[in-house]
C-alpha cells in the first residue's frame, strides 16, 4: 500500500473506508496543505440514526481526528422530499412536527461520535476543529422555485440523470418515480454549492449509492461557482454471510439509547462474524492498527476476546464507558462466566401482584416483547428457544408466579441472545 500525503486520506485508505473519490492524488494533496472541511447528508426520516449510518459518522469523526473540520449536514429540507437512492418505492413524506422531533433525535446520534456545534448563523465557524451540525432547511426552504430553475436547471439534463441508478431501478420494475423525488438529486447537489458558499466546504463523503449525486454536486460547483470540488465514498458494508450492515433479527440496530437499549447494542457487536472482526474493528473503533492487527490474528475460540474488545469499544463510542463496560458485565451474568447483576438488560416492569395470581408464560414471552403474538410464543417454546431464569420451558400452560422470582427479578429469554430482565414492580 502506497504511501498518502495527508494522514487522513492514509488513514481512509488503511482502515478501508474508501470505495471511490473524484480525485484522489489532488483530495490527498489538498488534505496536506490545508485544513480540509467536508460533509455527509443524513436523511431525517426516524428520530434516531442506526448502525447502517454508522460508516459515514465514523468517516467524520476520522476527518475530525486528522485535524479537518466535519459538517454534519442533516437534510430537514431534502427530508420533505426523499432520495429515492436504493428506494423501490416513494416515501412517505412527514409533517414539520414530525420532522423536529427527527432532527432533535438525530442530533443525540451525532453528539455521541463528533464534537460539533449547530449552527443557526450561517456564519463560519472558527473554533478549530470544532463541527457544524447544518440543516438543509435553512436555504432550501426559501428557495424561489423560479429562480432555482432558471439558475440550476440548464445544468442538468435528462438523459444523464435516467443513467443513474437510483431512477433505472423504478424504471426497469416499472414502478413510479414521482416528480418530486427526481428533483432531490438537484437539491442535493445545490447543497454541496451552498456549503461551499458558505463554510468553503470542498468535499462531500457518502456510501457508494450517492455517487452519482455527489458527481452532480462537484459538477454543479465546477460550472456556477468555477472551483474545484471533490467526492468520495464509502463501500457498502456487510457482513461475511451477505447480510445488510446494521440489522437484526429484531429490526435495526439504533444509536439512540431511547430505541434500542446498551445491552442490546453491546450484543450486537459481541455477535458479529469471526470474518468480520477486523474489518469491524478497523471501521468502528479507535483502536490502533497495530493493536487491531493482534486482534485480527486470534484463532478459534480467542477470537471471542476481540469481539469483547470490539462490543466494548464500539459501545464506549455510542453510549459511553460506563455503560459498555455495564453492558459487558450483564452479558457476562446472562452467560454465567461471572456474577455481576442483570442490571444492564433491558428491563420490563410489571405490577408485583400480577405474580401473586400468576402469568401465563405466553402472555409473558409477549409482554417482555421476545415474540409478537402468542402462536409465536408458542412456536418458540416447542423449538426449545424459550427459557425462564437460564431454565428451558416446555409447558405452554405454565404460569409464572411470585416463587420464580429471584430478589424480585426475573429473566426470559428467547435462544441464546435476547434476554429481557424482568422486573416485579
Amino acid at each position: 500500500m502506497r504511501a498518502h500525503r495527508s494522514e487522513f486520506i492514509q488513514a481512509v485508505v488503511e482502515r478501508g473506508f474508501l470505495h471511490q473519490a473524484t480525485d484522489l492524488d489532488a483530495l490527498d494533496q489538498l488534505a496536506a496543505s490545508k485544513r480540509l472541511t467536508a460533509y455527509i447528508g443524513f436523511d431525517a426520516t426516524a428520530d434516531s440514526l442506526h448502525v447502517g449510518n454508522l460508516v459515514g459518522i465514523m468517516m467524520l469523526r476520522l476527518l475530525q481526528r486528522t485535524g479537518h473540520r466535519p459538517i454534519a449536514l442533516v437534510g430537514g429540507g431534502t427530508s420533505k422530499v426523499g432520495d429515492p437512492s436504493g428506494k423501490e418505492e416513494s416515501r412517505q413524506l412527514l409533517t414539520d412536527e414530525k420532522l423536529a422531533v427527527n432532527l432533535e433525535g438525530i442530533k443525540r446520534s451525532l453528539s455521541s461520535f463528533l464534537d460539533v456545534e449547530a449552527s443557526d448563523t450561517g456564519k463560519v465557524n472558527e473554533t478549530g476543529r470544532a463541527g457544524l451540525m447544518v440543516n438543509n432547511a435553512d436555504w432550501l426552504d426559501h428557495l424561489n422555485y423560479i429562480q432555482l430553475l432558471r439558475d440550476y436547471g440548464p445544468h442538468f439534463t435528462i438523459n444523464r440523470m435516467l443513467t443513474f441508478d437510483s431512477v433505472k431501478l423504478r424504471l426497469d420494475r416499472e414502478q413510479p418515480l414521482t416528480f418530486l423525488e427526481f428533483n432531490y438529486m438537484i437539491m442535493q447537489a445545490y447543497d454541496f454549492v451552498e456549503l461551499a458558499r458558505r463554510y468553503d466546504c470542498e468535499l462531500q463523503m457518502g456510501g457508494s449509492d450517492q455517487w452519482g449525486n455527489i458527481v452532480n454536486g462537484v459538477e454543479l460547483g465546477r460550472r456556477v461557482e468555477r472551483r474545484t470540488l471533490f467526492g468520495l465514498t464509502t463501500p457498502l458494508i456487510t457482513t461475511a454471510s451477505g447480510a445488510k450492515m446494521g440489522k437484526s433479527a429484531a429490526g435495526a440496530i439504533w444509536l439512540n439509547k431511547e430505541r434500542l437499549s446498551d445491552f442490546e447494542y453491546w450484543q450486537y457487536w459481541r455477535n458479529t462474524e469471526d470474518a468480520d472482526v477486523g474489518r469491524f474493528l478497523k471501521l468502528f473503533t479507535d483502536l490502533p492498527l497495530d493493536e487491531i492487527a493482534k486482534l485480527e490474528a486470534l484463532q478459534g475460540s480467542e477470537i471471542n476476546e476481540a469481539k469483547k474488545i470490539l462490543a466494548l469499544e464500539a459501545t464506549s463510542l455510542c453510549r459511553g464507558r460506563a455503560a459498555a463496560e455495564e453492558a459487558a458485565g450483564a452479558a457476562g451474568a446472562v452467560f454465567g462466566s461471572d456474577t455481576e447483576s442483570l442490571e444492564g438488560l433491558p428491563t420490563v416492569e410489571i405490577d408485583n401482584g400480577e405474580f401473586q395470581t400468576g402469568i401465563n408464560i405466553l402472555d409473558l414471552l409477549q409482554r417482555a416483547g421476545l415474540v409478537m403474538s402468542k402462536g409465536e410464543a408458542r412456536r418458540l417454546i416447542r423449538g426449545g428457544g424459550a427459557r425462564l431464569n437460564d431454565d428451558r420451558i416446555s409447558n405452554e400452560d405454565l404460569m409464572v408466579k411470585t416463587d420464580d422470582l429471584q430478589d424480585g427479578v426475573l429473566k426470559i429469554s428467547s435462544g441464546k441472545k435476547r434476554h429481557i430482565r424482568i422486573l416485579a414492580a
